[in-house]
């Protein structure tokens, strides 16, 4: 079969993409402004990239269009139509369907799917999931909305009867606005939280409730479904009905919970103590991640403590607390991390981790820098503005990037008085983070875009400003 995606560069078409490819299928793409990471991987698979999205494309005369949620009937200001191509398939009465849709039909069925669900923490318990089993030997197939340093890529077809499969609540096509997850059908499913996020496509959290609603109705009963027993909201979900199997996390009690720190801790299956993870992940969001994927791993049968010993082995996820340099300063180190953060909530538990995890092991306190972009649709909004002050509270310092917003940046940080600063452009952002920098701060650096490449740009501006007064780095 010949699939030709639209919008091959966003991180799950490109997983699609990889997925297709290993699976013996010809895959060609378009996307506007085929940019890498993922356009360099796409093409080592032998993928053929092409840039826009023109009418001509019609003559790759593919079976099937498969088209990313990137993909509307918008019209530019002159009334010609944003993707062209679109209109042409639509005209011709082409074979199309959406992501969701082709890996449902074309890849997980048949397999023991487990989904990952969740506001906050999907890409990192999804990989943790994919790792146990992994460790276990079951050789799962995977599709993570990012890439897990433990297999080097986001996607595989696996050789087991297990597939892991980041579970997104995002509409699925402009032709299909139920959430990508109702999709996926799985046998196993993690409700890791849920809050109220994608302003754009929901007008409140009930109507996110309602998705995730559908999303259980999908489990067998002979399935499982996973909770975080410390959200309401999922409390609420579960109330409209649930025919599966229940396991709760999180909360004191909970058929999985967890004793000691986030870095070194216990893990109790009712209430019988089963293993110990000790890592380098900082966060009470990391230890309830933990708790998910070892509920879900169990249900495929692997024990507490196995999936305990394979999390001791467990290295993160690309751009989670990801640092991309230190540079030397006389006194110390000023460190420059990457975070994929970008809802107030994930802000604040971000944030929060590292600084435990400082005041854990550092031997004096250290400033943390948040350097952050509201960039998502929701945040671009406006909506979650409010938040932002609380979000960065336990922040020394706070550098907003407020280019392309229609709200004022500097009126709702505002509260936080001098610590805040905001910034148009990102060079006036990397100049206005280096004069601020003193030895041994923690450069906390959060979006969920490119960010402008902000983060070899302080590292160098970093490194010529600590030249000067005669260090080498």
């Amino acid at each position: 079969m010949h699939i030709h995606i639209l919008g091959i560069c966003g991180t799950f078409m490109g997983g699609v993409a990889a997925l297709a490819r290993e699976a013996g299928h010809r895959v060609t793409g378009c996307d506007a402004g085929v940019y890498p990471p993922m356009s360099e991987q796409l093409r080592a698979l032998g993928i053929e990239l092409i840039e826009g999205y023109g009418a001509d494309q019609m003559a790759l005369q593919p079976d099937v269009f498969v088209v990313g949620n990137v993909v509307s009937r918008a019209r530019l200001p002159d009334g010609s139509p944003k993707f062209p191509l679109m209109e042409a398939i639509l005209d011709a009465g082409a074979r199309y369907t959406s992501g969701p849709q082709w890996m449902s039909e074309h890849i997980l069925h048949g397999r023991h799917v487990l989904a990952v669900a969740g506001t906050h923490g999907k890409t990192t318990t999804t990989a943790m999931l994919a790792w146990i089993l992994e460790a276990a030997g079951l050789q799962p197939g995977f599709l993570v909305g990012g890439v897990p340093l433990n297999f080097g890529l986001s996607a595989r077809l696996g050789a087991g009867t297990p597939f892991v499969i980041e579970a997104d609540e995002y509409d699925t096509a402009f032709f299909d606005k139920r959430s990508k997850f109702v999709h996926y059908r799985p046998r196993t499913a993690v409700l890791n939280n849920l809050e109220f996020d994608h302003a754009d496509i929901f007008d409140d959290l009930a109507a996110i409730e309602r998705q995730f609603h559908h999303l259980v109705r999908t489990v067998p009963a002979s399935g499982r479904v996973v909770y975080n027993a410390l959200e309401e909201s999922l409390t609420r979900v579960l109330h409209q009905g649930c025919w599966s199997e229940q396991r709760s996390f999180g909360a004191a009690v909970s058929d999985f919970t967890a004793e000691g720190e986030p870095g070194d801790f216990t893990v109790l299956h009712h209430g019988e103590r089963c293993g110990q993870v000790r890592w380098a992940l900082s966060g009470q969001h990391n230890q309830l991640n933990a708790l998910a994927a070892i509920a879900a791993a169990e249900h495929l049968g692997v024990p507490v403590a196995q999936a305990c010993e394979a999390l001791a082995r467990f290295q993160n996820v690309r751009r989670r607390m990801e640092v991309r340099g230190r540079v030397d300063t006389p006194a110390d180190a000023i460190t420059v991390y990457d975070d994929f953060a970008h809802h107030p909530t994930a802000i604040r538990t971000t944030v929060d981790g590292l600084r435990r995890q400082l005041d854990q092991t550092a031997a004096q306190r250290c400033r943390i820098l948040a350097v952050f972009e509201p960039r998502s649709n929701t945040m671009k909004l406006g909506t979650m503005k409010a938040q932002l002050p609380w979000s960065l509270e336990h922040a020394d310092l706070a550098f907003c990037h407020s280019g392309g917003l229609g709200w004022d940046a500097a009126e709702a940080l505002a509260p936080m008085g001098p610590r805040a600063r905001v910034a148009n452009d990102i060079d006036t952002l990397v100049a206005q983070v280096v004069d601020a920098a003193l030895p041994g701060d923690q450069v906390l650096c959060m979006s969920n875009g490119g960010f402008g490449g902000i983060h070899q740009k302080l590292l160098d501006a970093l490194q010529r400003r600590w030249r000067t007064v005669g260090v080498s780095s």
